[in-house]
């Protein structure tokens, strides 16, 4: 059976990062400048990740569920995974919908908990929103790397794209540099479907695989044959 070898760790695991780079990002920011409802739900949520990461009185293990459910809240996961899912979700039955949302979700905690402490000292400036249609909003964001200044690093441009669900917002993808990451791994996805007869197991299988090389600390998945 074919494995499709995603880029390290997968674009989901950059998505991750790029969630926890915005949090951890505010040790060293300047105050947000947000005005739209949805710019000031980016503002206030990364205050509070960043809270819970510098609660050093509590034991790291505590401290990380305490994150995990944060993030979890913050992001609409199923939402996130069916879309990853593609077309297959159509003919896949519901014990297997399930199955992979279960496993999409594990390593999605697992990217993140492996990227908790590799950023600080970064500085995040909401620089402004645009609405999508009526309650789908993307919010604009720079991330600048202090240590870059001096080699004439610019600043790079995470977006949020939140949507108010039953009166609240949620994130259901982020870009980085302009790349939309859930629509990248729909299509790797898609992908190992195709070179797996559409088997939905595979992929849930294969997404617990790389859930366990993560936290690990192993490196990039291989393909496996």
């Amino acid at each position: 059976m074919t494995r499709l070898q995603f880029s390290p760790f997968s674009r989901l695991r950059a998505a991750m990062a790029a969630i926890i780079v915005a949090i951890v990002a505010f040790a060293a920011s300047e105050p947000a400048l947000a005005s739209t409802p949805a710019e000031q739900f980016v503002s206030q949520n990364v205050q509070r990740g960043l809270t819970i990461l510098n609660n050093h009185s509590i034991p790291e293990a505590q401290r990380r569920a305490e994150f995990r459910d944060f993030l979890t809240g913050l992001t609409d996961i199923r939402r996130i995974a069916l879309f990853t899912l593609g077309a297959a979700r159509r003919t896949a039955s519901p014990a297997e919908i399930d199955a992979f949302v279960n496993s999409f979700r594990d390593y999605a905690v697992a990217v993140y908990e492996s990227r908790l402490n590799q950023y600080s000292g970064q500085f995040l400036r909401v620089s402004g929103s645009s609405e999508v249609s009526p309650g789908d909003t993307v919010v604009q964001t720079l991330l600048v790397d202090p240590s870059g200044r001096s080699n004439g690093q610019e600043p790079i441009e995470v977006d949020f794209r939140v949507v108010q669900d039953n009166g609240h917002f949620v994130v259901i993808d982020v870009s980085i540099a302009g790349v939309w990451l859930g629509q990248e791994e729909r299509e790797q996805f898609s992908s190992f479907l195709q070179q797996n007869n559409n088997n939905v197991e595979a992929l849930t299988q294969h997404l617990q695989q790389l859930a366990l090389q993560v936290r690990a600390g192993g490196g990039q998945p291989q393909q496996q044959r």
